[in-house]
């Protein structure tokens, strides 16, 4: 019988093919692209097979679910913290989660560069943008953009990292590409700037039935859950 660990390195192997031919087909460097194993529907044993199966990192939505999953196995992989983040719970995450996916808001920011300030650490962040425009995601408006990441470029305890974006959930991948390249616009708007701690390196962005467009348009982060760890 397969081991739960087996089958998510098979899944893993299948994965990394078809990240190697989206990589070929965009002309990029496999390399450049990781998994991130969103492990909200698994406990905490399952976690660590995942990690001992050769997953890097792991993304969680939910603090109360991923304190516990980090407390057990946090020195074994790079955490990901990938959900809404209410400020209340910024002192759970800040010190435990290496980035942080959903910065949408002055409060979060501000919330996370205190924290941080506190531990003496740097917190790498995302800033999430609907570039959808759908009102029932999170993420900033396209028009608040720019103010909001000057305000962050002042913040010395916060390095904005990256963009994150969630597309709609669509049968049909090729729909959600105007939003993936959507992103990556961003990138190059805000790259461009040259303010102090946005780097603005990674994309994260693609899920279970997307992640294969996401990475043509240029995403480092790739969030998988359904279609790597669910047996």
């Amino acid at each position: 019988m397969t081991t739960y660990q087996e089958m998510i390195q098979s899944k893993l192997t299948d994965l990394n093919q078809k990240i190697e031919a989206a990589c070929a087909r965009s002309g990029r460097d496999p390399q450049e692209v990781k998994i991130v194993a969103v492990t909200k529907y698994v406990d905490a044993d399952a976690v660590g097979q995942i990690l001992d199966a050769g997953v890097t990192h792991i993304g969680e939505n939910r603090v109360q679910d991923g304190v516990p999953k980090y407390e057990a196995h946090g020195d074994k992989g790079v955490w990901h913290f990938i959900g809404h983040l209410q400020t209340n719970k910024v002192k759970d995450v800040v010190g435990r989660f290496t980035y942080i996916h959903s910065l949408d808001r002055l409060s979060l920011a501000e919330a996370i560069n205190k924290r941080a300030e506190a531990l003496d650490i740097i917190v790498p962040c995302f800033l999430q943008i609907n570039i959808s425009g759908e009102e029932t995601k999170f993420g900033l408006d396209p028009n608040d953009i720019l103010a909001f990441v000057e305000a962050c470029s002042n913040m010395k305890h916060i390095r904005i990292a990256g963009c994150m974006t969630m597309a709609p959930v669509v049968d049909d991948p090729e729909e959600a590409r105007p939003v993936f390249r959507g992103l990556r616009e961003w990138q190059k708007r805000l790259q461009a700037l040259n303010l102090p701690n946005v780097t603005v390196e990674e994309l994260s962005m693609g899920m279970s039935g997307d992640f294969e467009v996401a990475i043509e348009e240029g995403a480092t982060f790739i969030r998988l859950g359904s279609i790597l760890v669910k047996p």
